[in-house]
């Protein structure tokens, strides 16, 4: 069978037959602006503005201090917990939306770390990938340090091999940020559930993006962000999920008074709260959490269009249309392609690699000068450096979040990346000189 020929029309139709097409005008969008970078930072919804204002006017303004319990601030991280449930496949009382995800792992890692050696006392090692997100090794190592565990980074084909009797964890990142490759959560975890080694994930680059079960996959621990497909924010917290049955078995390492039963007793000892309440710690920040709802109204409002099924759906939709385009228009650029073809593997991002030796006087892959490129014509992706030892390359990475990019942004995307690429535009010295954020 002959590969699909796509055009701007075919890709305009697409989009006229979409659906979620209208849930685009939720979004204050830049005129001209691709936006391919949802993957790391989300739109700002168009409510967002307004709600934020509101808050600092009226409840902040006006309220004072009356508003923590006129206008529901106490509650705001497990009403926003309760909302989102659903999506990552979570029941009401579950979630909390609460500070960032690094300290969330911190906290599930550190009652992962204690559930494990009460219950195995004599494992040891701490299993990840390689390429996980560096923070959450990071914070692995750390959690190591206090345990006396070993933190052992292994390829993903190799996972399965290493999940023996000498293991006390299993953390993830359930869609790895640098490829886009996707974890088959239920059968990992059934697997490590088998050997007795307690399962942590990480849905960063997951919620809002692909279908979550974490109830029917029966994982420990999960956390993740939302100012990516959530689209809440720059720095807008994160959540944290524990598994019912154990939710209460232990106290997370920071004791907060938000966290305890009773915090306006104001008693000198800590008594933690029942349920999800116990993995909050201090006060909560509230104009973020009030911007994050207007990201989650938005995965409300695609309800009645379809929910995730329908986001899924075009999610994959747009990043098959990606690579065809990438492979049919910009041959001979050296580009290759670092994220799995098959659905079931793959995130809702495309990640694509150019070969060593192509950059400016044939140094490097010139990757980041084409992103760079790329984004002075107004087509926003970002760029990942590779590990300087062949096996992971320089990444161009590029976000397809389903409620506001369309087909024909696809086309118009791909064409600008061919121009960038016959040209040698990409070599400008402008293009070539290296920001703090890639």
């Amino acid at each position: 069978m002959s590969p699909t020929t796509h055009t701007l029309e075919s890709c305009r139709a697409l989009d006229a037959a979409d659906a979620l097409a209208p849930l685009k005008a939720q979004f204050s969008l830049p005129q001209g602006v691709i936006y391919l970078d949802g993957n790391s930072l989300g739109a700002q919804p168009r409510a967002a503005a307004a709600r934020v204002a509101e808050v600092v006017q009226q409840e902040w303004g006006q309220d004072l201090i009356t508003a923590w319990n006129k206008a529901g601030w106490i509650d705001l991280p497990q009403r926003l917990g309760d909302q989102f449930a659903p999506w990552i496949g979570a029941g009401t009382g579950q979630v909390a939306f609460t500070d960032t995800t690094s300290i969330n792992l911190y906290k599930v890692l550190t009652a992962a770390a204690r559930l494990a050696q009460a219950e195995h006392p004599g494992r040891t090692r701490v299993l990840s990938e390689r390429s996980n997100f560096p923070t959450d090794l990071y914070i692995a190592q750390s959690v190591c340090q206090a345990h006396g565990l070993e933190l052992v980074l292994l390829e993903p084909e190799d996972i399965t091999a290493q999940l023996r009797d000498d293991v006390a964890i299993l953390m993830l990142t359930h869609v790895n940020y640098r490829t886009g490759a996707m974890h088959d959560m239920a059968a990992l975890t059934a697997q490590a559930h088998a050997q007795g080694i307690v399962c942590v994930w990480d849905l960063c680059h997951s919620a809002g993006a692909v279908p979550v079960d974490l109830l029917g996959a029966n994982a420990d621990y999960a956390v993740g962000c939302s100012y990516k497909y959530l689209n809440g924010g720059p720095g807008a917290p994160a959540f944290v999920w524990v598994h019912p049955r154990l939710t209460d078995r232990f106290w997370q390492p920071l004791s907060g008074w938000f966290g305890h039963a009773a915090p306006f007793e104001f008693t000198p000892d800590y008594r933690p709260a029942a349920g999800i309440q116990r993995y909050l710690c201090g006060t909560q920040p509230i104009l973020s959490l009030s911007a994050l709802q207007c990201g989650l109204d938005v995965f409300t409002a695609s309800e009645a269009l379809g929910g995730m099924a329908a986001l899924r759906a075009k999610s994959l939709a747009l990043t098959d249309l990606f690579i065809a385009l990438v492979e049919q228009r910009c041959a001979g650029h050296g580009i290759g392609l670092a994220t799995p073809r098959e659905h079931a593997r793959r995130g809702s991002q495309v990640c694509l690699t150019r070969a060593e030796g192509l950059g400016v006087d044939g140094q490097g892959s010139g990757a980041y000068a084409i992103v760079q490129a790329l984004i002075a014509r107004g087509v926003i992706g970002d760029f990942r450096k590779g590990d300087g030892t062949g096996r992971h390359l320089d990444i161009l990475r590029f976000g397809f979040t389903p409620l506001y990019v369309g087909f024909a942004d696809v086309w118009h995307a791909v064409e600008h990346l061919r121009d960038v690429l016959a040209s040698g535009e990409w070599q400008q010295p402008e293009f070539n000189h290296v920001n703090a954020v890639t």
